[in-house]
């Protein structure tokens, strides 16, 4: 008698909703709101449940930080994220640039 087939199942990259939760501290209804108001990210799946990086939990610790911190609203820290997005795509930017010109002179 041959042993049953072992099925494999592929494990989806990321965190659903509820553990997702859990790891940030927030529940899940707020972490509903942050992805309507657009300051999270995340893949709905085919039964409609959401799944999140685990890069989204420093993003979460993020927005919990200028809410606290500084008493922010959600649209204040909607353009904040993104002021402090396009401050690291510029100062990378830069330092490609100068890593490139001090190359070229040596």
């Amino acid at each position: 008698m041959t042993a049953p087939a072992r099925y494999i199942l592929a494990r989806r990259p990321g965190l659903p909703l509820d553990a997702f939760a859990r790891r940030s501290g927030l529940h899940p209804d707020m972490v509903r709101r942050l992805v309507a108001l657009g300051l999270l990210r995340c893949r709905p799946a085919a039964g409609g449940e959401f799944w999140f990086t685990p890069s989204e939990l420093a993003v979460v610790a993020r927005i919990q930080r200028l809410r606290t911190g500084l008493g922010l609203n959600y649209a204040a820290i909607g353009l904040v994220l993104d002021l402090l997005d396009r401050i690291e795509e510029l100062e990378i930017d830069s330092r490609s640039r100068r890593r490139s010109r001090w190359i070229s002179t040596v």
